[in-house]
């Protein structure tokens, strides 16, 4: 259910992000793969308690950002996203690091995983735009700012780079070359992780 959360929030991004109605309303599908992965979490028993708060603040932020219409709300909004992605992936994956066998269950959580970097990166973008605007500059769709971001941090994490959409700050460069990083880094520890217990499984 977490993946398949995650899939659309990245698909519907795109769609929602724009006019009156839809941005609240993906305001509101981003907080399903949030509620999703504090469930995960608490049965893998996991930092339940941080993930809680964190996704209660985020909520009251999200609220209060969207009544007010306050910028810099909407940046600590998508800060309190990104501590509690960050928290959800770095939880899942010592969760898949100390596993001893490898089922179906352990493939979806390590895809969660780069998904939910994915997000991460997104959430740290966009609070970088609502406090320094300008620090991203964006594609054909410059108004379509939230979509537009994950966009650049799903390609980031690829390493793909199109380079239609530009990191021109020295902080927001630092922090597309640490996503790549992260990205590169997490496909070859992961497989090197689920390879070491498939092999162990055959030796028994």
């Amino acid at each position: 259910m977490l993946l398949l959360s995650l899939l659309l929030v990245i698909l519907l991004n795109p769609v929602m992000d724009h006019g009156d109605w839809r941005r609240p309303v993906l305001a509101a599908l981003i907080f399903i793969p949030v509620i999703l992965a504090t469930v995960r979490l608490s049965q893998i028993k996991v930092w339940v308690w941080p993930s809680v708060l964190l996704m209660l603040g985020s909520l009251i932020l999200v609220l209060a950002s969207n009544i007010l219409h306050n910028q810099a709300l909407n940046g600590i909004r998508w800060g309190f996203l990104a501590a509690f992605f960050a928290l959800a992936a770095v939880g899942l994956f010592s969760y898949l690091k100390n596993s001893r066998l490898i089922t179906l269950a352990h493939l979806f959580t390590a895809v969660n995983i780069y998904l939910l970097l994915g997000m991460l990166w997104a959430a740290i973008y966009c609070a970088m735009d609502a406090f320094y605007p300008g620090s991203i500059q964006l594609g054909s769709h410059p108004t379509d700012r939230q979509s537009e971001l994950l966009y650049f941090s799903l390609i980031t994490l690829s390493t793909v780079g199109y380079g239609d959409v530009v990191p021109v700050g020295g902080e927001a460069r630092m922090l597309a070359a640490l996503e790549g990083m992260t990205g590169v880094l997490y496909i070859a520890i992961t497989v090197a992780i689920l390879v070491s217990r498939f092999m162990h499984e055959l030796s028994e």
